[in-house]
């Protein structure tokens, strides 16, 4: 996640890193890594850059993730298996920032058609929603740079590195955007099926306008436009459709916020009408729960969909995306 810092245990690294490329073949029946298939073998970084190669590439593509379904994508570590196996692939999806491990990989790959999500649309810069906490966008002195970088070995990210936000799969005008892009560059790669690749845009780009419709209308008359989340992922969504986040913990999910941050959010939740404070499904509710209790609050599922487990509300991006809508429609009052 963008100016993110998160110091990763060895336990974690170790873990993720023993995972190795996923059996994830969304698109094929066996579990065929990349490179050796006889279909558009694409590797996707994370579950909305799989989605999109799934959705864009339908038969003629054989698709893996490099993150495993219930892992956090932020934290993902590569091991030399997936790093080989990416070189074989004929694509290679990702969003550029988002994960720090899987940029140094592509950038030593050798794959032909390397697809950066983050290039397909404008991103957007949203560090203000941190100002409680000192990992934010503001500048910092080049002797706290130094002390920062004796930590490197244990941080994903400098200072400064990853100063936009990288959350456009959630807002589904910019999703579809980059969509088109990933379409454009199979068209180019795979020509031989360009006008499926086409087709099936065309339908995806269909049920985006469908979910960006549903969103307007759903949230145009509400009670109050303001909701709190476990941190900022909804940055570009909130814009989008005139709504106001307030993240307990800025961008990084498993920090913990400051008392006078937690005094704010029960201020604000009662000037502000708020009622519920939503957590995700692959970090802890803690912290959430905790606010929601001490401020008489509810608590609620709001899903960033950077994987699908059987805990998220839906088998896919737009069901669980349609499961977000329902949620922000019952917190924030909608009429």
């Amino acid at each position: 996640m963008n100016v993110r810092r998160r110091r990763i245990s060895g336990i974690a690294v170790t873990a993720a890193t023993a995972i190795g490329l996923g059996t994830l073949s969304a698109c094929s029946s066996d579990s065929s890594a990349a490179g050796n298939t006889d279909k558009f073998d694409v590797v996707a970084s994370f579950y909305p850059m799989q989605y999109l190669a799934e959705q864009i590439g339908g038969d003629h593509v054989n698709v893996t993730s490099l993150t495993e379904p219930g892992q956090e994508p932020h934290d993902l570590e590569l091991s030399a298996k997936q790093t080989a196996q990416m070189g074989e692939a004929d694509a290679v999806l990702y969003l550029k920032s988002l994960q720090p491990a899987v940029d140094e990989a592509i950038a030593q790959s050798d794959v032909k058609t390397k697809i950066d999500a983050a290039g397909l649309t404008k991103l957007e810069d949203h560090g203000n929603v941190e100002h409680d906490h000192d990992h934010g966008g503001e500048e910092h002195s080049e002797d706290e740079h130094a002390e920062e970088d004796a930590h490197a070995e244990e941080e994903h990210a400098e200072e400064g590195e990853h100063a936009l936000d990288p959350h456009v799969w959630l807002d589904p005008v910019k999703y579809a955007e980059i969509a088109e892009g990933v379409a454009k560059s199979f068209e180019k790669a795979d020509p031989d099926h360009a006008d499926d690749y086409r087709k099936n845009a065309d339908a995806l780009a269909k049920k985006l306008g469908g979910l960006d419709t549903a969103y307007k209308d759903g949230l145009k008359s509400t009670d109050t436009k303001v909701f709190f989340t476990n941190h900022a992922a909804f940055g570009y969504l909130a814009e989008r459709y005139g709504l106001t986040q307030e993240a307990i913990n800025g961008l990084d999910p498993e920090s913990e916020p400051s008392p006078a941050r937690i005094k704010e959010l029960q201020t604000e939740a009662k000037a502000d009408g708020v009622t519920t404070v939503f957590y995700e499904t692959l970090v802890s509710d803690k912290t959430a729960k905790t606010l929601a209790k001490d401020a008489g609050l509810k608590t609620d599922v709001l899903d960033p969909l950077e994987g699908i487990t059987d805990k998220s509300k839906g088998d896919d991006y737009l069901a669980v995306m349609e499961s977000n809508l329902k949620a922000l429609e019952t917190a924030l009052g909608a009429k």
